[in-house]
């Protein structure tokens, strides 16, 4: 979706680009500087609202979920690893990973707090690969 969005932006940009600098070429005189603001402020606008406003929701999103972590509560980091708090240091969290196994690290390389449907969904073998 984001590449999608992000393409017909630029395509947007280049579509509307070359008409602009050609109708001054064939025009004869010159575009006053409103003219080519208001072609290209509904590009910018689109932008703003498709690429970079989905994305800072999502960051604000993320920082409420990492300031709402405490103790026992399960995560994934975003490399993968399921992991129970275990203790929480300024901006270092220590987590455990099995029995009497501790890593410690970055708040922000949690991707998220695992609910138990979901962990027990993602534990169960789908048939194709059980054969």
């Amino acid at each position: 979706m984001k590449k999608s969005v992000g393409l017909l932006v630029l395509l947007a940009v280049v579509v509307l680009t070359p008409s602009s600098a050609f109708a001054q070429l064939v025009g004869g005189g010159a575009q006053s500087i409103g003219s080519v603001l208001m072609l290209f402020l509904p590009v910018f606008v689109l932008a703003y609202l498709l690429l970079f406003r989905p994305q800072q929701k999502q960051a604000k999103e993320h920082r409420a979920l990492l300031n709402a972590l405490k103790k026992d509560d399960r995560v994934i980091t975003s490399g993968g690893i399921y992991a129970t708090v275990s203790a929480i240091r300024g901006n270092i969290i220590e987590v455990k990973v099995a029995d009497s196994v501790y890593v410690q690290i970055s708040k922000q390389s949690v991707a998220g707090v695992v609910t138990k449907e979901a962990e027990e969904a993602a534990a169960k073998i789908p048939e194709i690969v059980k054969k």
